[in-house]
């Protein structure tokens, strides 16, 4: 009988040892998957995926760095300023349009917001040196930052230009640089800014929001190169509603890196075409998508 007891303890003892070393196991597999997901590329399992994501990630960079624009047929209207500076510790690179004010000086509204306000070359370099100052790792430290600012220019009907810049940054630790984006559409003739409520209706948010999801879901169904990829959240298309180009057919929404796909997938932008936008466009004459 004592044998009995003795070996029904050692097992009891010996099964909830197995229970609690599976639990375990399981909240270490979830917290790793936490985990890699919100760093997506920065943080992953095996040297065989590092590479084949790190390829995935150059692709889709260099798709967006090659695409083609009208700035070779603008070049009377626009005027190309660039910014290089190259320290032991990081570069500013910095490619952008001015507008040609001897045409029109309404363009001056244009440049003064460039210059003053976007490029911001001073705000750029202390914030590259204020990080480096805080961190407490040689490694990092001695890790060249790099930031970048080009673009791409659209003209619509010789109205208006549409003009998407985007951010590469490049900090120190990670893998590789991330890419953040800031549309900006200029009426020619009047000399303005133009934004969501200029061309689109008011309260069409979240049916603008349907049609941008339909043609991601669209493309995943596809399967082009639009794995892992999810549908544009209503917070994360809110903030963004005004980071579209334009041209005569289509229009462009630009999002930052992981706001509808992984870094490592997908693409930066979602075209719609206007004849699917019939039904949201504002019409009026100063409305240079109305056709």
């Amino acid at each position: 009988m004592k044998h009995l007891i003795i070996i029904l303890v050692l097992a009891l003892v010996f099964s909830c040892k197995t229970d609690t070393k599976e639990e375990k196991t399981e909240i270490v597999e979830d917290t790793i998957e936490l985990y890699e997901e919100k760093v997506d590329s920065t943080v992953i399992s095996t040297p065989d995926i590092i590479q084949d994501k790190s390829i995935a990630i150059e692709l889709k960079q260099n798709k967006l760095i090659e695409k083609e624009d009208e700035r070779q047929s603008l070049e009377s209207l626009i005027i190309e300023k660039k910014y290089l500076k190259e320290k032991e510790g990081y570069s500013i690179d910095f490619t952008y349009p001015l507008l040609n004010e001897k045409q029109n000086l309404k363009y001056a509204n244009f440049n003064d917001y460039i210059n003053d306000y976007y490029v911001d070359i001073t705000g750029t370099e202390a914030a590259i040196l204020k990080s480096k100052a805080l961190c407490d790792s040689i490694a990092l430290l001695k890790f060249k930052e790099n930031r970048l600012i080009n673009y791409k220019i659209y003209n619509v009907n010789d109205d208006l230009v549409s003009v998407v810049f985007y951010k590469e940054n490049f900090y120190s630790g990670t893998l590789h640089p991330s890419y953040s984006f800031d549309c900006v559409n200029f009426d020619l003739n009047r000399g303005v800014f133009m934004t969501y409520e200029d061309f689109f209706l008011e309260g069409t948010e979240e049916e603008f929001r349907a049609l941008i999801n339909e043609e991601i879901n669209s493309k995943i169904s596809k399967g082009e190169l639009f794995y892992d990829c999810w549908e544009l959240s209503q917070d994360d298309f809110f903030e963004h509603k005004n980071n579209f180009v334009l041209n005569e057919t289509y229009v462009e929404y630009y999002f930052d890196d992981c706001l509808m796909c992984p870094s490592y997938t997908g693409s930066y932008s979602v075209e719609i075409p206007l004849v699917k936008l019939l039904s949201v466009i504002k019409k009026y004459d100063l409305n240079p998508l109305v056709f």
